[in-house]
């Protein structure tokens, strides 16, 4: 324990007298660590935003009843035919209903599935909405307002107005924001619907939804399904989509097949449809983890730089060291305890800047129409990203030092001292 404590008052000494040298070095370690984390931080924050964006609006299953034309076609009926090549010019969509046959029952199924979170029934259906001379075509879709806002955080993206009061209020809407914006409708206003039959509803307007996407808020509105089903002139049981929320959202593909095959309609699970955007999350990801271990790398051969430098500055003490009694390990371990002091002070240091810019960029206001939730710069203070930083400072000072150590250790003292 004595020849330790020996060994670490000599690199500290070392250290000390070249104090410049040695701040260098650490303020590498400091910078490339601090960068390491604003930069980790600030890009894994805005990668999670834009993935909250589309993925809180995204069922993990979407259950629909598809309109797409027969796999048989009448010709296909005769023998007579069954050898030939049959060409079938404009086919048409057979004919079905938009609704889910027995969607009540199917979203009773479901929930009982230990895989489900939960079951929504939604009623979409075409619209006009009319407000004086404007007439604009749109969506509307009814939904259970509660059950949206507690699985799929959809009073997150009620930027005016009170999501609940759409479940309080009779023949009320949640408008969306480019259409409002468009028609110059305010909470408490009136606008008319009109569906695809020509029936005129009436609906006030108790909210202003604004999901980030324009395209959606251009067309798309809310209301309850009661009074989307008036709208279509349908029944209690007429439902169009069945929107599930899974307890494992990597059984997706799976379950979607099964419901496929047992109800015979379309399920669409949450990676088919947003093939294209977890793609760019997967590139965005690996960009940004490549440039943050590209500025630890630098900053380790900073110090493999530093301490090369002061081995060959400290030959004639490692000489006298080597010939007072110390061994070739003791000196190798005097060097590698300058390193890792270096990796720990230079990281420690760099942990506090990457943690104040980091807080700083989080508190820097942001505001977008596109993103109505978002105010300040998104940043995840995730704190495997501090383990990982002071981790790779230890290691990589560690083996920066490592390396010039093994000179130091094969230094002949006779041939230094001779040469003096």
């Amino acid at each position: 324990m004595n020849q330790k404590k020996v060994l670490f008052t000599i690199a500290k000494t070392h250290l000390l007298t070249k104090f410049r040298q040695t701040a260098t070095a650490a303020l590498g370690v400091t910078f490339g660590i601090g960068a390491y984390i604003t930069l980790v931080c600030f890009m894994t924050g805005l990668n999670k935003m834009l993935d909250d964006l589309v993925l809180n609006q995204t069922p993990h299953v979407h259950i629909y009843n598809e309109i797409e034309p027969s796999e048989k076609q009448p010709v296909s009926l005769y023998k007579e035919f069954e050898n030939a090549l049959n060409t079938v010019h404009s086919i048409k969509p057979k004919q079905s209903q938009v609704r889910i046959h027995n969607a009540l029952p199917i979203i009773d199924h479901l929930r009982k599935d230990e895989n489900v979170l939960c079951a929504l029934p939604q009623v979409r259906t075409q619209v006009f909405y009319v407000a004086g001379s404007i007439e604009l075509g749109g969506t509307i879709t009814g939904i259970n307002i509660r059950e949206e806002v507690e699985y799929f955080n959809f009073g997150d993206y009620v930027v005016d107005g009170d999501p609940v009061d759409l479940k309080n209020t009779d023949n009320s809407i949640l408008l969306g924001a480019g259409i409002a914006e468009t028609m110059s409708l305010h909470i408490g206003d009136r606008v008319q619907i009109t569906s695809t039959g020509g029936t005129i509803f009436p609906l006030k307007i108790v909210g202003i939804f604004q999901s980030g996407i324009a395209d959606v808020d251009n067309v798309r509105s809310f209301t309850t399904i009661k009074t989307a089903q008036r709208i279509v002139e349908g029944s209690d049981n007429y439902i169009t989509d069945i929107n599930l929320k899974l307890n494992d959202i990597s059984q997706a593909p799976t379950i979607a097949r099964t419901i496929e095959r047992q109800f015979d309609l379309k399920a669409i699970d949450i990676n088919e449809a947003n093939a294209q955007f977890e793609t760019g999350t997967t590139i965005r990801n690996l960009i940004t983890y490549a440039v943050s271990i590209t500025l630890l790398i630098v900053a380790g051969f900073g110090i493999y730089n530093i301490l090369n430098m002061l081995i060959y500055e400290k030959m004639n003490d490692i000489a006298i060291l080597k010939a007072t009694g110390f061994s070739g390990k003791d000196v190798q371990l005097i060097f590698i305890m300058q390193a890792l002091i270096i990796g720990i002070v230079g990281g420690i240091l760099g942990l506090f800047l990457g943690m104040g810019l980091a807080h700083l960029i989080d508190g820097i206001a942001f505001e977008t129409e596109a993103l109505p939730t978002i105010t300040t710069y998104p940043v995840n203070h995730n704190p495997w990203f501090y383990v990982i930083g002071i981790t790779f400072a230890i290691v990589s000072t560690f083996l920066a030092g490592y390396l010039p150590s093994q000179r130091a250790k094969r230094v002949d003292p006779v041939k230094i001292i001779r040469g003096q």
